[in-house]
């Protein structure tokens, strides 16, 4: 099979048993997961446990977020092929930052949903450099709105109900691209590739996740330049202090009916309460 014919679902069957003693057979569409080898040719760097679905979003938003690249102009092709246990996506870099990738020393195992696999020192930990933002704000009826649209723009989810969402919205909360992946990093990073890929202007809107909020998403975020990072859980000490060392409006364990901000609340305005309106 073509690897761009690589379905994201599949369906599998079940026996669906019944704690009153009944049972019956059926069918569920359950989530791909697929080996994917990430390979800078041609150096193999890493191998993420992800959803065969836009892997070339995935490979530049991988790429930038992870610091092997600056920007979607050092990448000069990308080739998704069939490997022998997986994909693999063979990155061709300029010559310059393939000569800077190839100096650094970093071995990456992926799993699912783990994004710092093989750092082995921690000076090597990455971090993005804070952004000057310019004027802006968040609006509390934009992020409301964003929520409430994002679960039936998660299509694939709504299927298998097994994968992490990334989403940006514009200033009206209205969402506009939306990634799934088994993997909450592989989610944002499929999303920042698109967004990069579509020369979307971060001050253009904000990332919402369907994930907790830890340290190295609030960096994918920053590296990307996104002002402000909407989390459906709950954060972590480190990502709140990144956040706010970013200075990223970071609002976490968001609802339908309530948001906490972490940092920087005077970015956000509360237009829901000027207009008497419950979150």
């Amino acid at each position: 099979m073509p690897p761009s014919d690589q379905p994201a679902a599949l369906t599998r069957p079940i026996t669906r048993f019944s704690f009153s003693g009944a049972s019956e057979e059926g069918a569920r569409d359950c989530a791909v997961e697929v080996p994917i080898n990430i390979v800078y040719a041609p150096v193999p760097y890493a191998v993420m446990m992800a959803t065969p679905q836009d892997l070339q979003d995935f490979a530049l938003g991988f790429s930038v977020s992870e610091g092997v690249v600056d920007g979607p102009a050092d990448i000069r092709s990308m080739v998704v092929e069939e490997a022998e246990q997986g994909l693999r996506v063979v990155v061709t870099l300029a010559s310059d930052k393939l000569q800077r990738h190839l100096a650094r020393t970093r071995n990456l195992a992926g799993r699912t949903g783990c994004g710092l696999c093989g750092v082995d020192d921690l000076c090597a930990l990455p971090v993005a450099r804070a952004p000057d933002h310019g004027p802006g704000h968040l609006k509390l009826s934009s992020v409301h709105r964003a929520l409430q649209l994002l679960d039936e723009r998660q299509t694939l989810n709504r299927r298998v109900r097994a994968l992490h969402g990334a989403a940006w919205a514009d200033h009206t909360g209205e969402i506009l691209l939306v990634r799934e992946d088994v993997g909450r990093h592989n989610a944002l990073d499929k999303l920042i590739g698109a967004l990069l890929g579509r020369s979307v202007d971060p001050a253009s809107g904000f990332i919402v996740i369907t994930s907790r909020c830890s340290y190295e998403m609030v960096e994918k975020a920053a590296v990307f330049g996104a002002r402000a990072l909407v989390a459906v859980s709950a954060p972590t000490t480190l990502a709140i202090a990144r956040a706010e060392a970013n200075a990223m409006t970071l609002m976490a364990l968001a609802r339908n009916d309530s948001a906490l901000c972490f940092t920087d609340p005077a970015f956000v305005i509360d237009d829901l309460k000027t207009q008497g309106q419950d979150v």
